[in-house]
């Protein structure tokens, strides 16, 4: 079959369509996201029922590392400050050394148990050694995996800030094995200099994007997400072209951009998280369409107990050791141990052995796609249990999120103020007119089980329902204690 534009735009729309119907079913099974992409790609690969030839790492790199940068892009425009800042010291601390603790453990079972050169072993553990953004995003914001505490954004954060101390170790241990005789010492600098340019940069173009977007007056709205996607890829490029690490530059630019007053910030935070999605979707089948199940036979004594140990001690070593000069419980930091998602990331790094030439680099890969595999069957589908087990898991809610269908105009001091009325609170059985709300404060928007509407004064507060109001800034708290204790906050009266 000659395949002409009109085949080639049919065959990826289906590849779209079963990855997105694959994932419905598995998301029902437990099986997170990035296992169905996978498998649905080495079926369409050469040696499944698809026949798609494709055998270029350089490709899959290329896509690989564009997609990543726009899924941290994502993640780190839906992170609230708020949320890390209490854990930020602990989780850089585990992005860091604690990557560097997990690759040097697991390096050293390989070289002692499969017999590998040492550099070919430290490099298999460097390129595991990081957790995939991807994949904790997709499972720990699925209504079913909700955590205690601050577990959810301390995991996130991980994940999304280790890749580039992975991407480090294991660029330089490829220059150590290509020139012997460089000394180990050398690449500390270069590690120093893409850490400190990175996230200098990182910030440095949040707060212009901010900036830009807030002051170019566009005539269409939709020409801001265009924007925000070419502001990606100029971050990426511009940190990377001067010796920064783009990936951390491009999640910070983002953690800053989403905790900013940004006009039609929640529109973009909406479009990023499909461009996230479909980021995964085009890595994952690019990489299970590299992937050629054969040759994944010979790997697979020597993947299991590779996966097995990096699960069981090489990961929990590593977090335990690092988390040390914190007082974290021990059954939370049971779960961060576990909580150690390998996806799409450390296959773009097996990319980089074959794509360099090195020697053994065709094993490497295959072993680390195995326990990509592994760790997707085992983590993803069991973090919920374990969460449950520990303790940790937190009642499943129902977030209705009003909010998403407004934004504020980010020149004036409006803020947009969501609350679930709970049974306990004083509004409940009051109408709106009664509720004694400060000058400033408007109901725009109520939810009564699936109905959505703008209240009248006569509407009756019923607990369950959920309020958004629009205000100013410093009315915030007390609008909150108004409706939920019936007092301003400093004085001890009551509502009437």
């Amino acid at each position: 079959m000659v395949l002409t534009l009109e085949i080639l735009f049919l065959g990826i729309s289906l590849l779209f369509l079963i990855s997105i119907i694959a994932n419905k079913f598995g998301e029902r099974l437990g099986v997170p996201a990035l296992l169905i992409f996978l498998i649905v790609g080495m079926l369409a690969g050469s040696e499944g029922p698809g026949g798609i030839p494709f055998d270029d790492p350089t490709i899959a790199q290329t896509i690989g590392v564009i997609a990543l940068a726009y899924i941290l892009f994502s993640g780190g425009l839906d992170t609230r400050w708020d949320e890390i800042q209490p854990v930020f010291w602990p989780a850089i601390a585990l992005s860091t050394i604690g990557v560097v603790l997990t690759a040097a453990v697991l390096g050293a079972f390989v070289v002692l148990i499969l017999g590998l050169p040492p550099l070919t072993g430290f490099l298999l553990g460097a390129v595991v050694s990081s957790t995939d953004a991807a994949a904790v995003f997709s499972v720990l914001r699925m209504a079913r995996a909700r955590l205690k505490g601050n577990l959810r954004p301390f995991l996130e954060f991980e994940s999304g800030s280790n890749d580039p101390m992975a991407i480090f170790l294991t660029t330089g241990i490829i220059a150590l094995i290509l020139t012997p005789g460089e000394p180990v010492f050398a690449l500390i600098p270069m590690f120093v200099q893409q850490m400190i340019v990175g996230g200098l940069f990182g910030y440095a173009m949040g707060r212009f994007v901010v900036w830009l977007i807030n002051r170019l007056k566009l005539e269409s709205e939709g020409l801001y997400p265009v924007l925000s996607l070419a502001m990606v890829l100029l971050t990426y490029g511009l940190t990377a072209t001067v010796g920064g690490n783009g990936f951390i530059a491009v999640y910070i630019a983002g953690l800053v951009i989403g905790n900013s007053i940004v006009v039609y910030k929640k529109s973009l935070i909406r479009f990023h998280d499909g461009i996230a999605w479909l980021m995964q979707i085009i890595m994952f089948l690019a990489l299970g369409l590299l992937v050629f199940p054969s040759e994944l036979v010979p790997v697979i004594v020597p993947g299991l107990l590779t996966a097995t140990f990096l699960i069981l001690v090489a990961r929990p070593v590593a977090v335990m050791l690092t988390l040390l000069p914190w007082k974290m419980p021990l059954n939370e930091k049971a779960l961060v141990s576990w909580v150690g998602l390998r996806g799409a990331v450390p296959v773009i790094l097996a990319t980089y052995p074959l794509v360099a030439g090195v020697p053994g680099a065709d094993m490497i890969f295959n072993i680390v796609f195995f326990i990509v595999l592994v760790s997707a069957l085992v983590h993803g589908t069991s973090i919920p249990s374990v969460a449950r087990w520990l303790g940790l898991a937190a009642p499943l809610q129902e977030k209705r999120k009003l909010s998403r269908e407004f934004d504020v105009d980010p020149e004036t001091p409006s803020e947009l103020v969501e609350i679930a009325i709970s049974p306990d609170a004083p509004a409940v059985g009051k109408q709106v007119v009664d509720l004694g709300l400060p000058r400033g404060a408007l109901i725009i928007l109520m939810q009564k089980g699936d109905e959505r509407f703008v209240p009248g004064g006569s509407t009756v507060i019923e607990a369950g329902d959920t309020l958004l109001l629009l205000t100013t800034d410093d009315l915030v708290e007390t609008v909150r204690a108004r409706l939920l204790s019936g007092e301003k906050p400093g004085d001890t009266s009551r509502a009437s």
